[in-house]
């Protein structure tokens, strides 16, 4: 009797898991991604992410490997998305300089 009621439980509570899972680590950086991509080229900005944010670190002066540049793009993809245009206005200035 104890396992019609605690098999379905089980079951409903593996799904739920894996369905957040899947969203925590697939679906949400994927529309992060698209979201940033989107307002790029909605301000018809031609640079990746990461392209913005190699070019910012070397204008301060720091060299970043391909790994934290990587770890950067989802932090700020994910966290801050409005840094790349703020990054892509400060190389664009220093260009203009």
């Amino acid at each position: 009797m104890a396992s019609v009621i605690i098999i379905p439980i089980i079951i409903v509570a593996v799904v739920g898991l894996t369905g957040y899972l899947v969203y925590k680590y697939a679906m949400y950086d994927f529309m992060c991604k698209r979201s940033v991509n989107q307002t790029l080229q909605k301000y018809n900005i031609q640079k990746t992410p990461s392209q913005i944010i190699k070019e910012y670190y070397e204008e301060k002066g720091e060299k970043k490997s391909d790994k934290e540049i990587q770890n950067l793009e989802k932090h700020y993809r994910q966290k801050e998305p409005d840094q790349f245009l703020a990054m892509y206005d400060v190389i664009r200035e220093k260009q203009n300089n």
